[in-house]
């Protein structure tokens, strides 16, 4: 027999009873029944019950283990009996008797339990996460992070896709974030950059002839932390094709993407058809270019509904500047003053000087407005308000008013606060949908300048013509994400391959030709060799995941993840250079300003 083990602790089943076994693994959990000993004794498999009469050569040491002990057990295979049958344990019809239990290793007491999952602070959870790992939950994710990505290489290489893998250090390139610079020993006083993406190595893999890449890839970006972001490094389904235009790639990702999520949906619908959602209406709509489109509210623009009319806070508004439009978000159920109220209170705890509203009630058999802009506005217009809307008795409407590059974000927040408040939003399926045609540039307020809206390596729709001849800011680019739940799951873009088209989309954006020869040389000096139209995008693997796992952030689906502060507490990091490093590197720690 296995000096360890002879079977898993989910292996055994009714058919092994009378069967002498040996199993290894940690109590998970010890109970003491008159007498008897039981223990739960689990491995990464599974678990199993192991039972210690007073009479067995292994009652004296099995009162010694205590919680995740690594023990070995010799036993017997028994049938339960049957009112003590575990139908929720693969291995709950049997139980092992032990003659024989060793320990292989003692846990001192334990700064946070296993067995039960209980809420515990999150900075010891980090701390200690190899204790944290072995609870069920967390344990499950990484097995299932782990099948996710198994399906996505088979998915890919079904597709025809080749893995290849890139560069680690690399040079630094702008993607949008800051980078993470690593100091070159053989070369004092210069830097590597780790990569923010694989983006130019993979353009430069088509170059080099290759059709269909893909890659698993680690992607480094010092960008501040939250729920859906790690801070440092995430990994993403990187993807590249040569000789492709637009729909050929979402024709091929499409169904990758939503047969990864079939596979880990549990059941839950999945979109069989990802619907296609230019930026512009996406905004308009749902005020947000990556919209939970579970929630069923659509904003419309009422803007006639209000010009001139007794509203006059809407009405001068309208008048003083014609650009300024009033959007409804209908609240279909949400009509009573005292949820009106509360979402006109939220409103003013996000900073806005509140949120007008009308809700329609049923009175003498009519259907009637009522709130202060019904009284504002007048019958007429309050009903074509709702005429428009189709709302009925029983529903409400918020509105919001001023240039919409003003007010979108808050109303796609209020479009959300309103969905999840009246319980709209079916949590129970995944609503994946393309969102196509965004902006090639926008106007960087704080810089005064137009900079690259998304990004910079993308292919202005109408090429060189359009760069020369059009307004900036209304010029669209050959660019799309997926969205999904709320989320953004992927983005990408057919590229720029001509040389000359680069140089200008980067001239507008205050790079000088030179400064494009020298920040993306190798791309640039590749362009005139013979470049192939290519295009691509990459899915974010860990929102995936997350959302696969129903995980509410990003570190319950990550083996060991840093905190909010951006610290790894189990490993140290970052922590201090010693004088030696810094001396090797050529560098000097700058002293701390006193604050």
């Amino acid at each position: 027999m296995h000096r360890y083990r002879s079977h898993s602790c989910a292996a055994l089943r009714k058919e092994d009873v009378g069967n002498t076994v040996r199993l290894s693994g940690w109590a998970h959990r010890i109970r003491d029944h008159g007498g008897l000993l039981f223990i739960d004794l689990r491995d990464h498999y599974g678990l199993t019950q192991v039972v210690v009469d007073p009479d067995s050569p292994a009652f004296a040491i099995a009162e010694t283990v205590r919680g995740e002990w690594v023990i070995r057990v010799d036993g017997e295979v028994k049938a339960r009996s049957a009112e003590t049958v575990n139908p929720k344990l693969p291995t709950g019809a049997i139980e092992v008797f032990a003659k024989e239990i060793e320990v292989l290793s003692a846990a001192k007491e334990l700064p946070l339990p296993v067995f039960g999952e209980p809420d515990y602070p999150e900075d010891i959870r980090l701390k200690y996460r190899f204790l944290d790992l072995r609870r069920e939950t967390l344990h499950k994710n990484m097995m299932r992070r782990t099948q996710i990505v198994s399906k996505m290489r088979t998915l890919m290489g079904d597709a025809g896709f080749f893995e290849f893998q890139t560069p680690i250090l690399t040079a630094s390139s702008p993607e949008g974030a800051r980078d993470f610079l690593v100091p070159s020993r053989l070369h004092n006083g210069m830097f590597y950059a780790l990569p923010q993406a694989p983006q130019q190595y993979k353009q430069l893999i088509m170059m080099s002839g290759f059709d269909r890449y893909f890659q698993i890839a680690p992607c480094f970006r010092d960008e501040d932390p939250r729920a859906d972001r790690f801070y440092g490094e995430f990994y993403q389904l990187d993807v590249e094709m040569s000789f492709v235009e637009q729909e050929d790639i979402l024709s091929t990702m499409e169904p990758v993407i939503r047969d990864v999520f079939e596979a880990f949906a549990d059941g839950k619908p999945v979109s069989q058809t990802f619907r296609r959602i230019p930026y512009a209406e996406s905004m308009r709509k749902y005020g947000s270019d990556k919209p939970d489109l579970r929630n069923p509210i659509e904003m419309q623009a009422v803007t006639e509904h209000f010009a001139g009319s007794g509203f006059k806070v809407f009405a001068n508004m309208i008048a003083g500047d014609p650009a300024v439009e009033v959007w409804a978000i209908p609240a279909k159920t949400g009509g009573s003053r005292a949820f009106c109220d509360r979402m006109n209170s939220w409103a003013q705890g996000e900073g806005q000087p509140g949120l007008g509203y009308i809700f329609w009630r049923e009175e003498a058999g009519a259907v009637s407005g009522a709130g202060p802009l019904a009284k504002n506005i007048g019958e007429e217009r309050t009903e074509a308000v709702r005429t428009q809307l189709g709302l009925e008795a029983g529903d409400a409407c918020f509105f919001v008013a001023g240039r919409p590059e003003a007010f979108t974000a808050f109303a796609g927040a209020a479009r959300t606060r309103v969905g999840e408040e009246l319980n709209l939003v079916d949590r129970d399926r995944f609503e994946l949908a393309w969102i196509i045609d965004f902006p090639f540039y926008e106007w960087q307020e704080e810089e005064k300048k137009i900079d690259f809206a998304h990004n910079p390596f993308s292919m202005p729709q109408g090429g060189m013509e359009a760069l020369q001849n059009e307004e900036p800011l209304k010029l669209k680019a050959f660019q799309y994400d997926i969205v999904c739940n709320g989320f953004e799951i992927a983005s990408g873009g057919i590229r720029n391959h001509l040389p000359e088209t680069m140089v200008k989309a980067f001239e507008i954006a205050g790079y000088s030709k030179e400064t494009v020869e020298e920040r993306f040389g190798g791309l640039y000096r590749a362009f005139q060799y013979g470049a192939p139209p290519h295009g691509g995008m990459a899915a974010g693997v860990d929102r995936i995941v997350m959302l696969l796992c129903g995980a509410k952030n990003l570190r319950e689906i990550a083996m060991f993840p840093m905190n909010q502060q951006a610290h790894d507490l189990l490993m140290g990091a970052p922590n201090e250079a010693s004088p030696a490093q810094l001396r090797d590197l050529g560098l000097r720690i700058a002293p701390q300003a006193k604050s």
